[in-house]
C-alpha cells in the first residue's frame, strides 16, 4: 500500500514538475527549461510504466495526489493562490479519489 502511494506521489511530482519547467520556459525562461521539462516528463512516463503497480486501478487516487501536488507547485513556483472554486472542487476530487481507491474490494 505505502509502496503504491510512493509511486503515485513520485509520478505526480514528475508530471507536475515537468509541466512547470515547460511553463517556465514558455514564459520567457528559455529553451533549456523546456528541454528539462521534456526530460522530466519522459522520466514520469518511465516511472509509471516500469512499476508493478496496477496504475489504472489506482487512477482515482493518482488524480487526487496529482491535484494536491499541482496546487503546491502553483503556490510555491508561480505564486498562485487557489480560489474557492478550486478548493471546493479539489476537495471533491480528493474525496472521489479516496472512494475509488479504498471503498469496496480492490
Amino acid at each position: 500500500m505505502f509502496g503504491m502511494l510512493g509511486v503515485l506521489v513520485a509520478a505526480a511530482c514528475l508530471e507536475v514538475g515537468g509541466d512547470a519547467l515547460i511553463r517556465r520556459g514558455l514564459g520567457g525562461g528559455g529553451g533549456l527549461w523546456m528541454v528539462a521539462g521534456a526530460a522530466v516528463l519522459v522520466a514520469y512516463g518511465f516511472a509509471v510504466n516500469l512499476t508493478k503497480v496496477d496504475f489504472g486501478k489506482w487512477m482515482g487516487l493518482y488524480i487526487a495526489v496529482f491535484f494536491g501536488v499541482a496546487q503546491v507547485v502553483a503556490m510555491a513556483a508561480f505564486k498562485e493562490k487557489p480560489g474557492w472554486p478550486v478548493v471546493v472542487g479539489g476537495s471533491l476530487v480528493v474525496a472521489g479519489g479516496l472512494v475509488m481507491a479504498f471503498a469496496g474490494k480492490n
